[in-house]
């Protein structure tokens, strides 16, 4: 029951908002605060509460002729996300409260709409319902960048949607195909029935899956739709894409591309990494060169995602771990430093790094929330970034020492354009643009204080994650290498 109370909290809250069309803007936000918060609870219940041995689980018939059902559960690797999912978005919703939106109660409903359909992504034991949630995840956050994005968002997030449904198209084939084959579309099945499929049929289910995840995260070549979606979209639906809706690309690539597919993970996994570790130096050198602190963030978020993707493809513990960690600390990461360039742009109506300097000595509070935020990014000791890129680059390093050499670059790369990021907008004298720019408050520290809290405290004490996922992917790894 816990796992349908996930879903229902913030669907019920998304079905309310959209029946009070019309009402008080700030009634609109609260309720979505409260629910927000709500969800936040059950998920912090699971996570504190989870016990390995124990199945979270529940399973009622949705098409029974067709062997089909409404069948979610929770385990390591999925609470993970759960959490990650249930932390966020309160934090995404407080950090809209001081800005008005047209339509209130819409913009809320996606959110929380998005929400519901994250938490049936990461617990979906149903290959079907699987495929259900993660293509309904995207239409709300579309509709959000669309509509409350800028002048040039419809056309830009157009190219996005046009990209998520191709790969889309991809895994739909590669689904129906299994189930084809299988007679079933529970998950645990088909792990058991894809080791009978052909080499031949692996390798295609390999590509179809890898080119769906691969958009989604994003992964080269697959990224040009990313920055730009990133810049144009209302920082929400950005704290959305970067900090959550990537996820689902790399679970997808843990929770069905390799245990359904090992044998095409062994003939081409090398060749998706290589891909992968482009894409991350790729991104990695991008990033030094921007100007656009917003663009910046994005390219940099399109370089972790590729080392994720390199870490979850070697198929080794250390990468897998790696990876899970990873996305609870680039999805933390993100959203505070999507914010921090939100306050940074209300108060100085620009995001270009030559126009801004000086700011840290207004902004005591803000600054020492932005090195927090920023040294978790870079992957310090004792900050959540740095045992997941550690494990992340030893599983790669394992698989293959030249790829796991190269990968090792990310810790250069990041370090020069995140510290290039702070010293340029933070320090140095201030201008007529940053002359009066005024320390967070209010709203913005609520939202600031529990990322730096969680940055610190993930790095201190890692072993609560590792140990929470552990059990499941030692079960994953069984799949691959029987």
């Amino acid at each position: 029951m816990l796992a349908l109370i996930l879903i229902l909290i913030p669907l019920i809250g998304s079905l309310l908002l959209f029946l009070l069309r019309g009402s008080n803007a700030g009634v609109s936000k609260n309720i979505a605060l409260l629910t927000s918060l709500i969800e936040f609870a059950v998920a912090a219940y699971a996570f504190i509460t989870f016990d390995s041995q124990t199945l979270i689980e529940i399973k009622y018939a949705w098409m029974k002729d067709l062997k089909i059902n409404f069948h979610l559960g929770i385990d390591g690797i999925s609470l993970l996300m759960i959490a990650l999912t249930g932390f966020l978005v309160p934090l995404i919703v407080l950090s809209t409260f001081k800005y008005s939106y047209k339509k209130t109660e819409s913009f809320y409903s996606l959110i929380l709409l998005a929400q519901a359909a994250l938490m049936g992504v990461f617990m979906a034991k149903d290959i079907f319902l699987f495929y259900f949630f993660y293509e309904v995840a995207l239409i709300p956050v579309y509709f959000l960048a669309a509509i409350w994005g800028g002048v040039n968002a419809p056309r830009i997030t157009f190219k996005m949607f046009v990209y998520t449904m191709f790969g889309s198209l991809f895994m739909l084939v590669a689904v129906v195909y299994l189930y084809i084959k299988a007679s079933t579309a529970n998950i645990q099945e088909l792990y058991t029935a894809a080791k009978f499929l052909s080499p031949t049929s692996q390798n295609l289910l390999f590509w179809a899956f890898f080119i769906a995840f691969a958009i989604k995260m994003p992964v080269l070549p697959f990224h040009t739709w990313q920055p730009d979606t990133y810049s144009e979209s209302p920082t929400a639906a950005t704290m959305l894409l970067s900090g959550l809706l990537s996820k689902m690309g790399v679970y997808g690539l843990i929770r069905i591309l390799l245990p359904l597919a090992p044998i095409g993970l062994s003939n081409y996994g090398m060749i998706a990494m290589v891909l992968s570790i482009i894409g991350l130096i790729y991104g990695s050198v991008i990033a030094i060169q921007q100007n656009n602190i917003k663009r910046l963030i994005a390219y940099s978020s399109f370089a972790h995602m590729g080392l994720m993707a390199a870490g979850v493809l070697s198929g080794t513990l250390s990468g897998i771990q790696g990876a899970l960690l990873q996305m609870v600390a680039h999805g933390i990461n993100a959203v505070g430093l999507f914010f921090i360039v939100k306050i940074m742009y209300d108060r100085t109506n620009t995001r270009d790094l030559n126009s801004l300097g000086g700011i840290t000595q207004n902004t005591p509070a803000l600054s020492i929330y932005f090195m927090i935020i920023m040294l978790g990014s870079v992957a310090l000791p004792l900050t959540n970034g740095f045992v997941g890129e550690f494990l992340l680059l030893k599983g790669v390093f394992d698989k293959n020492a030249w790829l796991g050499g190269i990968a090792g670059l990310t810790i250069i790369l990041g370090a020069v354009y995140m510290l290039r990021m702070m010293q340029r907008s933070m320090f140095g004298e201030r201008n007529a643009v940053t002359s009066e720019f005024s320390d967070v408050k209010g709203t913005e520290i609520a939202v600031l204080l529990p990322i730096a809290a969680v940055v610190l405290l993930m790095g201190i004490f890692p072993n609560v994650f590792l140990k929470i996922t552990e059990p499941a992917v030692n079960s994953l790894l069984q799949l691959i290498h029987p």
